[in-house]
């Protein structure tokens, strides 16, 4: 049985204050908000109902903010490992110990996520002075615990040059998945994402280098998490759309409205968090019925992407509609970054 992915961010209180983070883009409160325990133990039931009805198995990506900042984190946790239900965190190094990652582990954390914006200078100037060394220093504390490591990127033009020295440090630190994807603007700040073309090259650069590492048998794997990698492997001709049935199935692609869910401190769900997408609430709605009836439907429209409608990769691709609803102010418009012409 597959598994449903739920993002699911129990408090907005965090250690940083990234530059390109989206809880401070859509305005949040001074006072950062937290999901009540009471209010955590309806969400995974109602989950844990969606995912009978679904005929899947619920997966928690607990996030925030950062989650271990939350009073009642390992309660939460706790909840989790009663009922046998996996959970990765998003979070940050600040709060992680041989003791911590142990308890994680113990609790049944299967993966945790870091982020790397860049080498040492542009990190740390991104999201807080000294981070950078204080992320590769818990590396190995979840790794002994037995935790699958993860490296996120967040590609913007402020670090678009240094991502493919990233895959570098991934390799070395040994870390389990490196993967990047895209900042998500607001029509104020377009200028802070890169041309098409330098996103382009920047992908090319980072595939000449998984291949290699991938021929090394190194220990890490290359997430290909921007859907725009469809594009390029089809540009080289390693993806065929042509191997798949003449259908209106949706194959692969964004997954925002398919097979995700987020769900925000105060219940409230969004199709995706990247942009304003806000469908109903996980505490007082049916999930099933949420995801099957018509706000979720709004998501699953793809006759309406202006561009991808018309490519030949709408079943496996459409770009970011969240950059694009950051660019545009329209999700069904163009993906600002996508280079190819139809």
């Amino acid at each position: 049985m597959e598994y449903f992915a739920f993002q699911w961010h129990i408090t907005e209180a965090c250690d940083q204050r990234c530059k390109h983070c989206y809880i401070y883009a859509l305005g949040s409160h001074a006072k950062f908000r937290e999901m009540a325990t009471e209010d955590m133990v309806k969400v995974i039931e109602n989950c844990q109902t969606f995912c009978e009805k679904a005929g899947r198995l619920p997966y928690f990506y607990i996030t925030g903010g950062d989650p271990i900042l939350h009073p009642q984190f390992w309660t939460l946790a706790g909840l989790l490992k009663e009922r046998n239900l996996p959970f990765a965190i998003l979070g940050n190094p600040f709060r992680l110990t041989d003791e911590v990652c142990q308890r994680l582990k113990a609790h049944g954390c299967r993966k945790y996520q870091l982020s790397l914006d860049g080498l040492r200078e542009t990190h740390d100037r991104i999201r807080r002075p000294g981070s950078y060394h204080e992320t590769l220093a818990v590396i190995p504390m979840l790794r002994k615990a037995g935790i699958t490591v993860a490296i996120m990127a967040t590609v913007s033009k402020w670090n678009v040059t240094e991502i493919p020295a990233l895959v570098d440090v991934a390799v070395e630190q040994e870390v389990d998945v490196f993967a990047f994807a895209r900042y998500c603007p607001s029509m104020e700040d377009r200028d802070t994402i890169c041309s098409p073309q330098e996103y382009k090259v920047m992908m090319e650069q980072c595939w000449e280098k998984f291949q290699r590492y991938e021929a090394s048998r190194c220990k890490t794997t290359f997430n290909l998490k921007d859907h725009l990698w469809t594009l390029f492997k089809y540009e080289k001709g390693l993806f065929d759309p042509g191997t798949y049935p003449e259908d209106d199935m949706i194959y692969d692609g964004c997954n925002c409205g398919n097979c995700h869910m987020t769900i925000l401190s105060d219940g409230a769900v969004y199709a995706c968090r990247r942009m304003k997408s806000k469908v109903g609430s996980a505490l007082t709605d049916d999930l099933w019925e949420l995801f099957t009836g018509p706000e979720y439907e709004k998501y699953r429209r793809y006759d309406k992407f202006e561009k991808c409608a018309r490519c030949e990769l709408l079943r496996f691709c459409r770009g970011c509609p969240a950059v694009a609803a950051g660019y545009h102010g329209n999700m069904y418009a163009a993906d600002p970054q996508c280079w190819k012409e139809v």
